[in-house]
């Protein structure tokens, strides 16, 4: 299996057809994405095997977005499932990839650590020191993709993600939760004070 050049593959294509409208789902937040799954997988134990896998999807996981804005999870599956049998990948391989990708869907439905892995890394901003910055990108990309949000509605929004968001990996819920909280405090601050 010639992950590295499967993992080449992807990132080549996501540089050359992504949309000029995607603001949040760039090739910044794929390669945040794998630096992310990366680490947690180190901090989770995860085998020699599995991080081969969760790094594939994870390279992988937003790469129908260069198709089409809505279902890309489901785009990004056929894309793997096309691309990686050129790079060694057993049909196996292929499908627990998918399962990883689809794992990602909001809302987030990991089975089994791996998966729990890829969701915290796709979201991790959510306790990140710049969730501000990478929260405002998400709305611009929303807006031009046709939803159109004012201030109040991105902060009620984004209340509500944070409220009913929870992460999984236990180095999430030690180190990401408690920083997410305090995202969540400050937004509610704001919308107590009237808003944005």
């Amino acid at each position: 299996m010639e992950d590295k050049k499967a993992i080449d593959y992807v990132l080549r294509k996501l540089q050359n057809e992504l949309p000029d409208n995607l603001r949040y789902h760039s090739m910044e937040h794929t390669l945040a994405v794998l630096h992310s799954a990366e680490y947690l997988a180190g901090k989770e134990g995860l085998a020699d095997d599995e991080i081969v896998l969760l790094l594939t999807a994870a390279a992988y996981h937003d790469s129908g977005f260069t198709v089409a804005y809505k279902s890309h999870e489901e785009i990004g599956c056929k894309i793997a499932a096309e691309a990686l049998p050129q790079f060694g990948y057993s049909d196996e391989q292929i499908k627990v990839i998918q399962s990883l990708i689809m794992a990602t869907k909001i809302p987030q439905s990991p089975s089994n650590k791996v998966e729990k892995v890829l969701c915290d890394a796709d979201l991790d901003y959510l306790g990140g020191d710049n969730y501000g910055e990478i929260s405002d990108s998400l709305r611009d990309e929303l807006g031009l993709n046709g939803i159109v949000l004012s201030a109040e509605e991105w902060l009620n929004i984004q209340i509500k993600f944070l409220e009913n968001h929870h992460y999984w990996t236990d180095f999430a819920l030690k180190v990401l939760k408690p920083r997410k909280q305090l995202v969540l405090d400050r937004l509610k601050r704001e919308a107590a004070s009237g808003g944005a």
